[in-house]
C-alpha cells in the first residue's frame, strides 16, 4: 500500500511544491504502452540516482504520490549516508508480469537519456538486472548492471546487509544487546531484499514470521527459512520483538500501529510511515524504536554509487556497515532532543544538503 491523496488538475504543482521537487517528468509512448513518471527531488549533492519500479497502481494519482515520496526519500538517503548524489526515482505504471517488454524498457531508457545525466536509474520493485541491460541500450545513465557488463550487479544483498545493521543497532537500543538470537521477527515481504535479510536473521538464530503478496513466494520462503507464514493483514498482530516491513510503503498508519506488539520497527521498505509528522511521533509515544527507513535501507544506493563514482565491493560493505553507527547516533539524538528518529534523521540529512548548498548549486 502507498499513501494516496486526491489530486485535482490544479493540485499537481501544489503537491510537487509541497515535497520541494526540482523536476517531474511524465513519460508516455502509445506504441509500447509506456506510462512512467520520473521524479527529481534535489541535486545539490550530485546527480539524482534512484531506481525504477514497475507497479500496477490503482490510479495515476497514486503513482505520482509514490514517485514524489520515493524520490524525496532518496535525497535524504544519499545525504545521511555521506554520498555525493541527489535524490530521484521513477515509476512505470503497469503490471510487470504482463506489460513489461524490451521495447517498453528501451523507450523508457530514451526518456532517461533525454535528461542528460541529471537522473541515473537503477533497479527497484519488479525490475531486474536484465531490465537494466535493455535500458542501457538507450542510455548510459543507468546503474545496477550485471557484473558481466562491468556493473555492480543486484544491489539487493547490500540493501539487506544495511537493513540488518540498522536492525541490530535498533535492537541494541531497545533490548540492551544487538544480538538477534532468539528474537522473533515479522518480515513483511519476501522479495529479493527480504529474502537476503532473512538469511542474516536465520544465521543469527532469529525466529521468523513472514507474509507476502504472492502466496507461492511466501510458501517457498517459509519452507526455506523454517518460518511461519501468516496472512497479509495478520502480520501486524503477531507477538514478535521486531516488525520488519520489506514490501511497499505506508504500512505504519492509523490502522496498523496500534496493533503492533513489537518493540522495534526496522525494515527495508521505503516510506514506511504513512504520515511522518503523525506516525513517527506515535511510534515514539508507544515506546517503539523506529529505525528510519531511508537510513537503514541505503546499502543498495551505496552499492550503485560505487558503480557510478568508483569503488570496490570491500569499500561498499565497509560503508554499508557504518549504517549501524549512524543509526545509533540518530536514535541517541532523537532521545536527547525529545523528538523521534524520523525527524532526527531528516534533520541530519537536510543540514548536510544546506551546508553543501553554500558551496555549489543544483546539478
Amino acid at each position: 500500500m502507498v499513501e494516496t491523496k486526491v489530486l485535482t488538475e490544479s493540485s499537481v504543482f501544489g503537491q510537487i511544491a509541497e515535497y520541494q521537487h526540482e523536476q517531474v517528468v511524465f513519460c508516455h509512448d502509445h506504441e509500447t504502452g509506456l506510462k512512467a513518471i520520473i521524479g527529481i527531488h534535489n541535486t545539490v549533492l550530485g546527480p539524482a540516482l534512484g531506481g525504477t519500479r514497475m507497479w500496477h497502481y490503482t490510479s495515476e494519482a497514486e503513482a505520482l504520490n509514490d514517485v514524489l515520496r520515493l524520490s524525496r526519500g532518496m535525497t535524504y538517503k544519499a545525504a545521511i549516508s555521506g554520498l555525493n548524489l541527489g535524490g530521484g526515482k521513477a515509476v512505470i505504471i503497469g503490471d510487470a508480469k504482463t506489460m513489461k517488454t524490451e521495447a517498453l524498457l528501451r523507450k523508457f531508457g530514451r526518456f532517461v537519456q533525454n535528461l542528460n545525466g541529471k537522473y541515473i536509474t537503477a533497479e527497484d520493485v519488479n525490475m531486474t538486472t536484465k531490465d537494466m541491460e535493455y535500458i542501457r541500450m538507450e542510455t548510459k545513465h543507468v546503474s545496477g548492471l550485471p557484473e558481466s557488463m562491468g556493473g555492480s550487479g543486484d544491489p539487493s544483498p547490500v540493501t539487506a546487509y544495511g537493513t540488518y545493521m540498522g536492525m541490530k543497532a535498533a535492537a541494541n537500543k531497545a533490548f540492551g544487546s544487538d544480538s538477534l538470537a532468539g528474537k522473533r521477527v515479522a518480515v513483511q515481504g519476501v522479495g529479493h531484499v527480504g529474502t537476503y535479510l532473512m538469511e542474516y536473521l536465520q544465521k543469527e538464530g532469529a525466529q521468523i514470521v513472514l507474509c507476502d503478496y504472492y502466496e507461492d513466494r511466501a510458501l517457498e520462503a517459509a519452507a526455506r527459512f523454517n518460518a511461519r507464514m501468516v496472512g497479509l493483514d495478520e502480520i501486524y498482530d503477531q507477538d514478535v520483538d521486531i516488525y520488519s516491513p520489506c514490501a511497499l510503503g505506508a504500512t505504519l498508519n492509523d490502522d496498523t500501529i496500534s496493533r503492533l506488539k513489537a518493540q522495534v520497527v526496522a525494515g527495508c521498505a521505503n516510506n514506511q510511515l504513512a504520515n511522518e509528522d503523525v506516525h513517527g511521533p506515535e511510534l515514539a509515544r508507544r515506546g517503539i524504536i523506529y529505525a528510519p527507513d531511508f537510513l537503514i535501507n541505503a546499502g543498495g544506493l551505496i552499492n550503485v554509487c560505487s558503480e557510478v563514482q568508483g569503488g570496490n565491493r570491500q569499500s561498499v560493505m565497509t560503508q554499508t556497515e557504518r549504517i549501524y553507527d549512524i543509526t545509533t547516533q540518530v536514535l541517541q539524538k532523537a532521545e536527547q532532543e525529545g523528538s523521534h528518529p524520523q525527524a532526527a534523521a531528516t534533520r541530519q540529512a537536510e543540514e548536510r544538503i544546506a551546508a553543501i548548498g553554500k558551496v555549489k548549486s543544483t546539478y
